[in-house]
């Protein structure tokens, strides 16, 4: 019998990821490359990408499946606001991607398909509710309520990073003033470590781990203060929704129990004791490979709908 498969892509600010996955969730062939920076070079990515996929499938491809950094509007089909690809905001996406693709495509927002990757295929699969949260450059997080895939009204749903957590905290790129991103994300650990060391050469969130790691003292307070907002965070996520799993992926969770263990404490500090025990804080499992592994999941849910 032959095999069949969907195809992902996750456009990031950096990297746009794609790969083939097969109806049991297994990548099948992954590759990455550049984001340009230009809606052309944009497009003409994703259409010689597309061809590679067409050539490395042993079995046809049902569909196609792309998360995109940003707000993704359900109602017009289409980025309204990309931080980190601004040549895609308010561009039609779709109807340019059906000149080359050939195939059902379904869309939506990258943290979004990165929950659906998750709850699919990954550390969340056999649970009805979750929520994810990545804590890298920024947070992003997307919800599986009642075994479905939660976006609101207008598929804006599941902004955790820009909750406030910290009224007198530093400004938000959103706007606001605070927010859970701008307290608990690689960037904000890297500036807590050089302004209690005084040192410029530690620029990534990997450095600061590798000295924690090793028992330096400001590394470990740096990640410390990161787990207090983190915790804070969590707790009102835990207060409000009442989920089953909530999973940390993301390159500052790497470090392991270092940031889990104070985070896992300060959630059950700010949160319902009944709500708590009832929810699991877990490490995500796909990796960088949860954005495109739930968008094909998400375009293959479309296409047999459609079937």
């Amino acid at each position: 019998m032959t095999s069949s498969f969907d195809a992902g892509f996750d456009i990031g600010g950096t990297d746009i990821k794609y790969g083939l996955v097969d109806r049991d969730g297994s990548l099948a062939y992954k590759s990455k490359v550049h984001s340009p920076e230009t809606i052309e070079g944009i497009l003409g990515a994703l259409e010689q990408a597309w061809t590679r996929l067409k050539k490395r499938a042993s079995g046809p491809i049902r569909s196609c499946g792309f998360g995109i950094a940003g707000f993704y509007s359900l109602r017009e089909r289409k980025v309204l606001q990309s931080p980190n690809c601004p040549s895609l905001d308010g561009y039609p996406l779709i109807p340019a991607l059906r000149r080359f693709i050939d195939v059902p495509i379904r869309a939506g927002n990258d943290a979004n398909m990165a929950a659906f990757g998750e709850f699919k295929h990954g550390a969340g699969r056999g649970v009805r509710s979750l929520v994810l949260l990545t804590i890298g450059t920024g947070i992003g997080s997307g919800l599986i309520l009642d075994g479905k895939l939660w976006q609101g009204e207008g598929g804006f749903a599941g902004e955790i990073g820009h909750i406030p957590v910290n009224p007198e905290g530093a400004a938000c790129a959103c706007g606001g003033r605070g927010c859970l991103e701008t307290e608990a994300s690689a960037p904000r650990l890297v500036r807590d470590f050089r302004a209690l060391t005084g040192r410029t050469d530690v620029t990534e969130s990997k450095q600061v781990y590798l000295l924690a790691k090793g028992g330096d003292a400001a590394a470990l307070e740096s990640f410390r203060r990161l787990a207090y907002w983190l915790g804070i965070g969590l707790g009102t996520v835990i207060n409000l929704l009442d989920p089953e799993l909530i999973l940390l992926g993301g390159g500052v969770v790497s470090a392991g129990r270092v940031l889990l263990d104070p985070v896992v404490e300060e959630a059950r500090r700010r949160s319902n004791p009944l709500s708590f025990a009832g929810c699991r804080i877990e490490k995500a499992a796909l990796g960088n490979d949860a954005g495109l592994v739930g968008a094909a999941a998400w375009a293959r849910l479309a296409d047999r709908r459609r079937a």
